[in-house]
Order: C-alpha cells, then sequence, then structure tokens
C-alpha cells in the first residue's frame, strides 16, 4: 500500500500551511489533519463525499455490536412509555442542500 502525492513543486508544498498529510504511527497509514471533500470544495464534516461511494469491505459504527459489551435485555414497559414521550417530526431538505447533495426527494 503505497501512497503518492506530487505538489507544483515535487517533493515540496507550497507553505508550510499545506503540510497536513502524514505517514500515520501504524505501518502503511497516512493521516490527514483537517477536513477532507470529494467532489465538494468546502467539507462541513472530517469527510464529505458528494457523489457515490462504494466499500469493498466492512463499515464499522459505533453502533456496531462488535463495538459494545454488557448487552442485555431492558423493560419494555418502560422503554415504551419514554418512547410514548419522544418528539416525533418530518421535515423537507432545504433546496440548496438538496441540489448539492443529489437529493431529488426531499
Amino acid at each position: 500500500h503505497n501512497f503518492y502525492f506530487q505538489a507544483s513543486n515535487p517533493g515540496q508544498f507550497e507553505n508550510d500551511s499545506d503540510v497536513l498529510w502524514q505517514r500515520g504511527h501504524v505501518p502503511e497509514t497516512i493521516v490527514y489533519h483537517g477536513r477532507v471533500g470529494i467532489n465538494t470544495d468546502a467539507p462541513d464534516e472530517a469527510l464529505v463525499v458528494c457523489g457515490n461511494a462504494k466499500v469493498m469491505g466492512r463499515v464499522m459504527h459505533p453502533s456496531d455490536s462488535r463495538a459494545k459489551q454488557n448487552i442485555r435485555e431492558v423493560d419494555t414497559n418502560e422503554q415504551l412509555r419514554r418512547i410514548t414521550q419522544m418528539r416525533l417530526v418530518e421535515y423537507d431538505y432545504k433546496p440548496e442542500f438538496a441540489s448539492v447533495m443529489g437529493i431529488k426527494n426531499t
């Protein structure tokens, strides 16, 4: 697994603020300190992909049972009581967000 980046001046970046990519502490890793945008120049999260993404493997999510322990059943009646106190909403996406994200059914 090799990573290669070429700046306009090979082997160097334009200025110190461009030096955000670096080798990770774990072998075969690379780290970027900041936000990464794919098909966007204004990412508002650590990684924003505007378009389709293909994953040829597993995606680990904090809700994954592999990341949890002490999983146990709960009192169903108590949980139903809590659910009846929840605020449920419907919404429409803002047109400017929907158009940037390619969402047709807002």
